[in-house]
């Protein structure tokens, strides 16, 4: 079975910068889509951004358009998530996704497999 595990949250100011790591297990990381969401307290669970296998093709939300990135190395079957201008409302568990195919989708119901999450706080 597949495995992800998410590192890189913590605790940072209005304005910051965190960069979150996904790491995931097996041997076709390339062939397979990876999105990040997120879940605040109280709230459901949110999608932020997906690319897909070969990196070719990327999807922000609103919410987040110019002020993250996301990026892949596939050889690592590594995915990265550089939040720059960290604002109060991004607070959450960030979580990295599988998608069931190359190409991913905003729709939580489309990725198989999910890490354990990892938390960003950002303070005002």
């Amino acid at each position: 079975q597949v495995q992800l595990v998410e590192t890189g949250g913590g605790l940072v100011q209005a304005g910051g910068s965190l960069r979150l790591s996904c790491t995931a297990s097996g041997r076709t990381f390339s062939s397979y889509a990876m999105g990040w969401f997120r879940q605040a307290p109280g709230k459901e669970r949110e999608f932020v951004v997906h690319i897909s296998g070969n990196s070719r093709s990327t999807y922000y939300a609103d919410s987040v358009k110019g002020r993250f990135t996301i990026s892949r190395d596939n050889p690592k079957n590594t995915v990265y998530l550089q939040m720059n201008s960290l604002k109060p409302e991004d607070t959450a568990v960030y979580y990295c996704a599988r998608g069931r195919g190359p190409y991913g989708s905003t729709y939580y119901g489309t990725y198989d497999y999910w890490g354990q999450g990892t938390q960003v706080t950002v303070s005002s």
